[in-house]
């Protein structure tokens, strides 16, 4: 029997949650996987197992069920904690399903939550995002920033859960248990793949994200990139985004699992502390592979926001963690995912 701490971790085969899933196994925890296979593909298991040269468990079950997380909190023994990814997270069809996403999102974080109280597992990390910042007045945007109206329903369902997670902490801390922690971490555009090139971003249709649409066009799956808008008040014209790489990213939910010094409540913005438009993007995909990618310019597409970009300091200064890859690292990383997946199976 592994004497290694267990995390478990929800929508643990989905693009962020299996790059943690490979950096949580590098710091020596234990991961569990949950996750119902909705927006992930089984191949992500043989993936972790080649890379890892292990197996790893995986309940495959939905988050929203209380009665199937309820089976795998007693089959399991003590969680050191959990680190929370499932969830619904497409912008655009937020907008046109706003209950799908206000269902499963919510309902699955007050589930969560409720079965941690339950079995007494006090360490937890939310997947938010800095969408709870809204169409931001100024940039960059730090932890104190105004979390005000956000532009869809699925940036709504992340400041929901945020407020939810904070109301349950405050009330445990309060009345039963003073050692209950949570940390959300909001963080910016996740993008790129594991340097295996084993794992990647895997859309199941077509892509809602930007590089793996990008990658696709390349690859010459899409006939051609859409840049939705050229004509915001950015230098160029196109949004503004921090594209992250997603193993700094997964490494930074390492630290947050691993940060001791706080009980209660805390929120951390996850990014690189620079913005970079869609079309810079497209340039520097360009300039990393040699390519000529074909794209148009089309309308604004409902839910986006102007520009944003996070102040990474009090990540820096409290957990220790700041990104280690470039723009350059993630686009060379995803392409190379791109060219491995004609020999995948999905």
């Amino acid at each position: 029997m592994s004497n290694k701490k267990k995390i478990l971790v929800t929508g643990g085969a989905g693009f962020i949650g299996s790059h943690t899933v490979v950096e949580l196994f590098n710091a020596g925890y234990q991961p569990i996987i949950i996750d119902n296979f909705v927006n992930s593909s089984p191949y992500v298991l043989e993936a972790l197992e080649k890379i890892l040269g292990e197996q790893v468990k995986c309940h495959k079950i939905d988050c929203c069920d209380d009665g199937a997380l309820a089976k795998v909190f007693s089959s399991e023994e003590n969680f050191f904690g959990v680190i929370h990814f499932a969830a619904y997270k497409a912008v655009g069809e937020s907008v046109e399903e706003p209950l799908k996403y206000y269902k499963n999102n919510i309902g699955s974080t007050v589930a969560l939550l409720q079965a941690m109280l339950k079995y007494n597992i006090n360490n937890l990390v939310y997947s938010s995002s800095c969408t709870v910042y809204g169409q931001p007045e100024k940039n960059p945007v730090n932890e104190e920033s105004p979390v005000i109206p956000a532009e869809s329903p699925y940036g709504k369902t992340k400041q929901i859960c945020e407020e939810i997670i904070r109301d349950a902490i405050n009330a445990v801390n309060q009345i039963s248990n003073p050692t209950f922690k949570a940390i959300s971490l909001r963080y910016f555009n996740p993008i790129g793949a594991h340097q295996s090139a084993l794992l990647g971003e895997l859309p199941l249709d077509v892509p809602n994200n930007l590089v793996p649409y990008i990658t696709q066009t390349a690859a010459g799956t899409r006939k051609e990139l859409t840049v939705f808008g050229n004509d915001y008040d950015t230098p160029d014209g196109s949004c503004i985004r921090d594209y992250i790489h997603v193993v700094d990213l997964a490494i930074a939910h390492v630290k947050a699992i691993e940060f001791h010094n706080n009980t209660g409540y805390e929120v951390f913005n996850i990014g690189t502390g620079n913005g970079n438009s869609v079309l810079e993007v497209v340039e520097t995909f360009e300039k990393v592979t040699g390519l000529n990618l074909k794209y148009k310019i089309g309308k604004r597409r409902q839910g986006d926001i102007t520009k944003i970009y996070a102040e990474v300091n009090k990540a820096k200064k409290v957990l220790g963690w700041e990104t280690k890859l470039t723009l350059e690292d993630a686009l060379r990383d995803a392409w190379n995912w791109q060219l491995q997946l004609k020999n995948i199976k999905i």
